[in-house]
């Protein structure tokens, strides 16, 4: 991807972190990308921090392009794309990170025959610890899901899904950091209770999460299976898991999902 253009439409914070990710790795340099924003003071921002070409106007950037990635609000998502379809070479591929908006709904606004990969990348992509889910359009073939591999690898984990998927994958992993901030909060919360110092407490509680994920996906193993290797029997952590079943925790996480889920439905 190297020698590739690309056209970031939409420079706000997922735009940003998909910029400096490619810039980090060395996948794409900074003159071959075009960053876009309606704020100048965001362009300014941009130009300044990762000294990408800036610029006010989609359809310059999205002329010179040959991926388009769309990084701007499913709201705006009609007045965006009706904006760079004229501007499209054939074959320029075009990459939407916008939640709830299908394949079929961006494919009936630009060119016939432009491929579409549809992304639902998440914030810890700020760290290169990222999860993106891809979904291949009508005309995207291997090559360009591969290029769209490629583009998020630099920020995380990519896996491919059928978009029937998609509304359940922006529940869960696109707004489940936020459950799982809350979470990371109260348990330090838990500890400042029990006499820690606030940032002792966050710090410890930040590293277990991220240690007992880590555990989960290089174990391969349920994480029932890790939970029991905590819990001893009339030990500290089956009192604690008392109190997460009584106060109701699982459900309503549970329903976190469940209901994110009816709203990505509903953007779309």
């Amino acid at each position: 991807m190297t020698s590739s253009t690309i056209a970031v439409i939409g420079s706000g914070r997922m735009g940003e972190t998909l910029i400096h990710g490619l810039l980090n790795t060395g996948l794409v340099p900074a003159e071959n990308i075009r960053a876009t924003d309606n704020r100048p003071e965001r362009l300014r921002h941009i130009a300044a921090t990762t000294g990408v070409v800036a610029t006010a106007s989609n359809t310059d950037a999205a002329a010179v392009a040959d991926l388009v990635l769309l990084c701007v609000k499913p709201q705006t998502a009609d007045a965006v794309l009706t904006d760079i379809a004229p501007a499209l070479r054939p074959g320029t591929l075009v990459v939407s990170i916008m939640a709830g908006k299908r394949l079929r709904h961006i494919e009936a606004l630009l060119p016939v025959g432009t491929p579409v990969i549809r992304a639902m990348p998440n914030t810890p992509c700020q760290v290169n610890e990222g999860m993106t889910v891809l979904a291949g359009g009508t005309h995207a073939q291997a090559a360009h899901v591969e290029r769209a591999k490629q583009l998020f690898g630099a920020v995380g984990r990519v896996m491919f899904l059928s978009e029937q998927h998609f509304d359940a994958v922006t529940a869960l992993s696109a707004s489940g950091p936020a459950f799982i901030f809350i979470v990371i909060e109260a348990l330090a919360d838990g500890g400042v209770k029990c006499g820690l110092p606030r940032d002792v407490a966050f710090e410890l509680a930040a590293q277990m999460t991220l240690g007992s994920a880590k555990m989960v996906i290089e174990s391969g193993q349920h994480p029932a299976v890790l939970k029991d290797d905590v819990t001893t029997p009339a030990g500290t952590t089956i009192e604690g898991i008392l109190q997460l079943e009584e106060g109701g925790l699982r459900v309503t996480l549970i329903k976190a999902v469940a209901e994110a889920a009816r709203r990505a439905a509903e953007l779309g």
